[in-house]
């Protein structure tokens, strides 16, 4: 075998595993969307959609509890509500503060979690800081809202739900991939 046969045989090797490697790529995108529909990860909802589709179950509430934590941030974070109670159906605006206690600019993002667990699976997010990174200035305070509903599917014995945010601090080396990569769009 010579060195351009040889070539050859590494050439189409590489072809087809690039081939391979676009299709894996490509079968991501449902893959991830049904991990997000099955977790209740960013669930971008119109507002009409939220409205249309719900009624409000007024002889039923759940009782909202709101938790609000940072992880290796020196941010303040809390909800301006401990709890609150809802009708299922009902859509619901709750309000969150933020304040960078450091002298520095920080990227964080927020992740939430649920309990109990199903309760991702009923709770609709119209609009969330959670959706993107936040980026706060030295010193400064921000208040963010929260708008979401909870689904009158919510299984009747769950009378009691917690809601809870925890911010992370993006490194600078992440915070400047996402940068560059959203220049590039």
């Amino acid at each position: 075998m010579n060195v351009i046969q040889a070539n050859t045989v590494i050439m189409k090797k590489l072809l087809i595993f690039s081939v391979v490697m676009f299709v894996f790529g490509f079968a991501l995108v449902p893959f991830y969307e049904k991990i997000c529909d099955v977790t209740g990860l960013n669930n971008l909802l119109q507002a009409d959609t939220l409205t249309e589709n719900s009624q409000v179950d007024t002889a039923r509430w759940v009782t909202v509890e709101l938790d609000a934590n940072t992880r290796g941030l020196p941010w303040q974070f809390k909800s301006l509500q401990s709890s609150l109670r809802v009708h299922p159906g009902e859509l619901v605006e709750v309000m969150y503060e933020v304040t960078n206690k450091s002298n520095r600019e920080i990227s964080g993002q927020a992740i939430p979690s649920y309990s109990p667990m199903l309760l991702a699976k009923h709770l609709k997010k119209l609009e969330c800081f959670c959706f993107s990174k936040q980026v706060m200035k030295p010193n400064e305070t921000r208040q963010m809202p929260v708008q979401f509903m909870i689904e009158p599917g919510l299984p009747t014995d769950v009378n009691t739900v917690t809601i809870s945010y925890t911010f992370f601090e993006i490194g600078i080396d992440q915070a400047a991939d996402t940068e560059s990569e959203a220049n590039k769009g």
